[in-house]
């Protein structure tokens, strides 16, 4: 999960302020309706409530309606449901520590309500009241106190995730949802003014509590500077222009720069060249003057390559680094990241490189792939053929810059008619098996979005790639397969060997080998770590053990078991220790 070991070093010890802080609203409370209420301004709150009462209008009162609406119990309790079920089913990987922050500052908010309620007892203003009156003290402002928690909330995740214009608009518009709150509730006569200040001050304080018990903070390490390493190291960052914003770019330049690579060289990615022109780094070739690599001339082979983008991007560079002993790190701004994902890495961005950089390279499986009309190429996730490929192609650009992932479960919609295909599988070069199946899948690793295991035995340094037909018929066999797959875990091995085997009533069927050769009766949508490849009728994938060096954040465990080198090495790549080529 991701960024639990934060959360593990500081257990939830800040939500012991709650009941603190429950003290001091009651104490307050008291004060208020006790010794401080004939003092100004305590004294003028009635004239407040009378000046308002007085000066109503119907569209002031119907607006007014609404946002009381919106911050009633019923609506606060619908939307926290809604938010904690996004956050975890939404994302490339459910945020369990952000969904628990806005639920938990939620209740803990209206615990603290109750608690006070029950030793503040104040009547409202004497004012017509535009509500119906719960039966619970005016002291302090329930609705306020609950959309501060809920849509302030909402404004501290916003803060963490969106970036430029984007960012300031949305948290901007969250924070004014509990003032605009306030102000209704003081308009429809439900609240003394106090009452509604000390509900904001409620519903801040359980989200500082709960932040600081619960958050886990996506800057750490980036607060004080780490001391560089001796001499100066090279690195060379492809960067995807689109998926990798400016901002992103320069914590990535200060990362690196924190764990001693002084030398930076920044290349972009084009649609003509997805690797950015990484080939001359990797060399010391001469860079190629009209593509995006720079500097232009000879160049000094890098000590590292980091890759900010998508799995194309990661793909097109893995397929250059792989065999040549350079460690690649993976910093994940694309619609998918599965091989990010898979390999346990945070699903922020920057994150995921700190994280990355400061724990060990380990020598990983990548799978080499070559068929009619495709030059010879690897790729790190999974390569496929049929529904999976058609529905890779068809997804809309638009739709996923806007939605992510999700667009391609719109455009899978689209083809879950599609005709079956007949095709023939040999495994380490046995006898053909002839099939009918809707979709084939080879892959490095197993796991879709959301943890779907596809392939609930691929692991990346296994020394084996494993295969998956997908053949459901009507609507139960899709059930049949969906119901499968999610009730699998990854990491539950069975023997290795070339051995097929059958689940969800024959709906799929696994196989797993070190080369796996597949013909096609009529030419079928292809695709490679989500980038499509041209229809054609022949796919043959051979697994190259351990030829992919990758900085991943120790311990670092896919499935349940530690990754590691071949024959169990592990490489460590620590802080400012130069790369080394992983044991075999």
């Amino acid at each position: 999960m991701t960024n639990a070991h934060d959360a593990g070093a500081r257990p939830g010890r800040a939500l012991l302020l709650l009941p603190v802080q429950a003290v001091l609203v009651a104490a307050l409370g008291l004060l208020v309706t006790g010794p401080l209420a004939h003092h100004w301004p305590l004294s003028a709150e009635d004239d407040v409530n009378r000046a308002l009462a007085d000066g109503r209008a119907p569209s002031a009162t119907s607006l007014t309606d609404w946002l009381s609406l919106v911050a009633d119990t019923q609506t606060v309790i619908g939307l926290t449901l809604l938010c904690v079920l996004g956050l975890l089913l939404v994302p490339r990987a459910p945020r369990w520590w952000e969904a628990g922050f806005l639920a938990v500052s939620v209740a803990a908010q209206s615990a603290v309500f109750l608690l006070v309620t029950l030793v503040v007892n104040r009547d409202r203003p004497d004012v017509p009241h535009l509500d119906g009156a719960p039966p619970t003290s005016s002291f302090p402002s329930g609705h306020v106190g609950a959309s501060a928690a809920l849509y302030g909330g909402l404004a501290v995740l916003a803060a963490r995730h969106l970036r430029g214009v984007w960012r300031n608009l949305v948290v901007g518009l969250l924070l004014l949802v509990p003032l605009a709150v306030a102000f209704s509730r003081l308009y429809r006569g439900m609240h003394h003014p106090s009452d509604v200040v000390v509900g904001l001050l409620n519903g801040a304080c359980t989200l500082l509590v709960v932040g600081a018990a619960l958050l886990p903070d996506a800057r750490k390490g980036e607060a004080e500077p780490e001391p560089a390493a001796p001499g100066t190291r090279r690195a060379v960052v492809v960067r995807h222009p689109h998926a990798c914003d400016d901002g992103t770019a320069a914590r990535v330049r200060t990362v690196l720069r924190r764990h001693g690579y002084a030398e930076q060289r920044w290349t972009d990615t084009t649609p003509e060249d997805p690797s950015g022109g990484l080939a001359p780094h990797l060399t010391g070739a001469d860079a190629d003057p009209t593509g995006p690599a720079e500097p232009v001339g000879p160049v000094e082979p890098v000590d590292l390559v980091v890759v900010c983008g998508g799995d194309g991007t990661v793909r097109a560079c893995a397929d250059l680094v792989a065999g040549t002993g350079v460690p690649l790190a993976i910093v994940p701004c694309g619609t998918g990241n599965l091989l990010a994902r898979n390999l346990g890495l945070p699903v922020e961005p920057v994150a995921a490189l700190r994280e990355a950089l400061s724990g060990r390279a380990v020598g990983l499986d990548v799978g080499r792939i070559r068929g009619d009309g495709l030059a010879p190429t690897r790729f790190a996730v999974m390569a496929g053929a049929g529904f999976d490929a058609a529905m890779v192609r068809d997804a809309s650009p638009r739709l996923k810059e806007r939605l992510g992932w999700a667009a391609y479960v719109l455009s899978a919609a689209r083809h879950l008619r599609d005709p079956r295909m007949r095709l023939s599988i040999r495994l380490d070069g046995g006898a053909p098996l002839e099939r009918r199946a809707r979709m084939v899948v080879i892959g490095n690793v197993g796991s879709l979005q959301g943890g779907l295991p596809l392939l609930p035995e691929a692991r990346p340094d296994s020394g084996r790639l494993e295969v998956v037909l997908l053949d459901p018929r009507g609507v139960t066999g899709w059930l049949a397969a969906a119901g499968y797959l999610a009730s699998r875990a990854p990491g539950r091995s069975r023997a290795s060997g070339t051995r097929e085997r059958t689940a969800a009533h024959g709906a799929l069927e696994y196989f797993g080998a070190t080369r796996v050769d597949l013909r096609f009766a009529r030419p079928q949508p292809r695709e490679l770590d989500g980038d499509v490849l041209p229809a054609g009728t022949r796919l043959t994938a051979e697994v190259e053990p351990g030829a992919l060096r990758v900085c991943l954040p120790a311990p670092t465990r896919i499935g349940a078991q530690a990754v590691s080198g071949k024959d169990g090495k592990e490489v460590a790549e620590h802080g400012h220790r130069d790369a080394r080529t992983a044991a075999r």
